[in-house]
Parts: structure tokens; C-alpha cells; sequence
């Protein structure tokens, strides 16, 4: 028996997933929202975490990171980056059939990596994206409007260094500034 932690914050989407891995003979299936539950994955005693690559995976602990499998959408090469780099196991699309998502949580149960060929353009986007992990990671703080002391805080940088950040980014972008960088960035499926 395969113990799934499912975590997604839209309730219907999140009970329509259960409902589906319930159906499957090996899957145990416990499920929670990602704003309201912070307890780590270790607390479920899951071997699989499913999660909605929207709803803040990142959250989860180091240790949880190999049982891990996304549901994102195609043309976000820089979210297949991060996780990849953060060594998550499992990337399934939201469009593929239900079939993938179960597929994938039984490789990653055994310790294998999945990831849906529907992605598979995605990923070789991600290998030609210019920016760092860090250097994405203030770009897409700095898309959300945060100030530099505020993403410093948040990535426990100091200011001078997410100025760093940011200016590699528009340089490697091309872009004339932060908001053209963002753009970009952003226009590229990169954040």
C-alpha cells in the first residue's frame, strides 16, 4: 500500500484527485490544503506528496523533496527548474490523463523519477532559461511586487545582494529594466 498525501488548496479539485487515487487498490490517500496545513510531510508518514505545482511545494521539507510529485501546467520551464534542482521526483501536466498522475506516484514510490512527456518540451526549455535558480527566485518575488527588503527577508539575503540579483537578471534578459526583466521573464515561462 502506497501512502499519498494530496495537497492542494481548491477543495473540489483536491476532492476529485482523491476521489480518483481512492479508486486504485495500492493508493491510501490523505489530503489537506497548502495555506492551512503547514505540518511537514513527514508528520502523514507519506511515501508520496502529491502537489499542485501552484500551491507552494517549496514549502515542504528537504526530506520530502524525492517523494514528490507535481501537477503543473505545460509552458512553466522555470517552476520544472526549481523543483528539479530542489530534486523533486515526479512531474505530471494537469492535462494528461489520470493514468500519468498514478503512474507517476508509483515510480516515485519505488524511488524512480516520472515525468509526463507532455512536459518533456518543457523541460528542454528550462535547460536553455539564462537565470539561476536564486536569480529566477528574486525576479518572480520582485513580479509579485515585493521590495528588496522585503524579498531579502523572505530569502534570508541581504539587500545589496537581491540588488545583485536583479541586475544579473536584467542583464541576462536583456531587458532595459526590473520591469522589462520581468516581462521578459515572465513572456518566456521562466517564472
Amino acid at each position: 500500500m502506497i501512502r499519498v498525501l494530496l495537497i492542494h488548496d481548491t477543495m473540489l479539485i483536491r476532492s476529485a484527485l482523491a476521489a480518483l487515487l481512492g479508486g486504485e487498490q495500492d493508493l491510501d490517500v490523505l489530503t489537506t490544503a497548502c495555506r492551512h496545513e503547514r505540518r511537514p510531510a513527514d508528520d502523514w508518514q507519506a511515501q508520496v506528496c502529491v502537489v499542485d505545482g501552484d500551491g507552494g511545494w517549496s514549502g515542504l521539507p528537504d526530506t520530502a523533496a524525492e517523494r514528490v510529485v507535481i501537477l503543473t501546467e505545460a509552458g512553466r520551464p522555470g517552476l520544472l527548474r526549481r523543483a528539479s534542482q530542489a530534486d523533486v521526483r515526479g512531474f505530471v501536466s494537469k492535462d494528461s490523463a489520470p493514468e500519468r498522475l498514478i503512474a507517476g506516484i508509483r515510480r516515485v514510490a519505488t524511488g524512480e523519477r516520472y515525468v509526463d512527456e507532455a512536459l518533456a518540451w518543457d523541460f528542454l526549455r528550462a535547460a536553455d532559461m539564462p537565470l539561476t535558480g536564486r536569480e529566477q527566485a528574486v525576479l518572480a518575488a520582485a513580479a509579485e511586487g515585493a521590495p528588496v527588503a522585503e524579498i531579502a527577508a523572505a530569502l534570508h539575503l541581504a539587500g545589496g545582494t537581491v540588488r545583485n540579483y536583479l541586475a544579473a537578471a536584467i542583464r541576462k534578459t536583456g531587458a532595459r529594466n526590473r520591469v522589462d526583466a520581468i516581462r521578459i521573464a515572465d513572456s518566456a515561462g521562466w517564472l
